[in-house]
């Protein structure tokens, strides 16, 4: 039987690419979106869900688990972008970014959980980004949300390990998506502190979206994943000078790695 997968925030980039790409290697899989009427360009059947809501989160995976009998793969995509100075941003939008995140993935894993437990089996991936792994400038509420996601599932893994369910992280860098299109900016105003290097960062961030690796890159990583017998905990789909900042990080001093970061942002 066809695997059955269940992406959230497959409307668009990175989740309707690996949607579209994993029903052509025939799996049964369900995209979700807020509005899903609105979504068009897909192979594979949307179902509303909204990661704030617990009654839409239940409602589509009761949805999907009755037509296919079970849910074999959830990918945790939905997300929300975030960028600005701490001291400028509005609480309101920080919280926002955290129940995106972080608390609306936790409520959809914890629907999940019990169906895959009865089942006894099941995997759990966790969309998270190569930004989780380093604080980056006017980046710091994108980056905690997603550090604290990769936290978080290390911990389920360990606890969910004897149900046969795996629990792991895939960390995209940067993609050619629209992305930027649906972050959340603070407005860089004239009399902030921080107009000219929050300015500067802004530029520096979205020549990146640009110039990121192509989505099918992403897809194909994710099939391969879903494909082996025992999947790691983390992965790191990204291009290999973002990839390899993590291994920087890990060998050079503290203020020596922090000054490279300032640099690349030209702060």
């Amino acid at each position: 039987m066809s695997k059955v997968v269940l992406i959230t925030g497959a409307s668009s980039g990175l989740g309707k690419s690996v949607a579209n790409y994993l029903q052509e290697k025939n799996y049964k899989v369900y995209g979700t979106s807020r509005n899903p009427d609105k979504v068009t360009g897909v192979s594979f059947e949307m179902v509303q869900l909204d990661v704030l809501d617990d009654v839409s989160i239940e409602k589509a995976i009761d949805t999907v688990v009755k037509k296919e009998g079970k849910l074999d793969v959830l990918i945790n995509n939905a997300g929300k972008g975030i960028m600005g100075a701490l001291e400028d941003t509005p609480m309101e939008e920080i919280k926002k970014a955290f129940d995106t995140n972080f608390f609306g993935v936790i409520s959809v894993i914890k629907k999940v959980l019990p169906v895959m437990r009865k089942q006894k089996s099941g995997l759990i991936i966790n969309i998270t980004s190569i930004a989780g792994y380093s604080g980056l400038p006017f980046r710091g509420i994108y980056s905690s949300s997603k550090c604290a996601l990769e936290i978080l599932t290390e911990s389920i893994s360990m606890e969910v390990k004897k149900f046969g369910i795996n629990v792991i992280n895939v960390a995209p860098g940067s993609f050619a998506t629209n992305i930027a299109s649906g972050r959340y900016y603070t407005p860089v105003k004239d009399d902030s502190a921080y107009k000219e290097t929050y300015s500067l960062s802004l530029k520096v961030a979205d020549e990146y979206v640009d110039k990121g690796l192509d989505p099918q890159v992403m897809a194909t990583s994710i099939h391969k994943i879903i494909e082996s017998k025992n999947p790691k905990i983390h992965y790191k789909i990204a291009a290999f000078m973002e990839r390899f900042s993590i291994v920087l990080k890990r060998i050079l001093p503290d203020r020596v790695y922090e000054k490279l970061i300032m640099n690349h942002y030209k702060l």
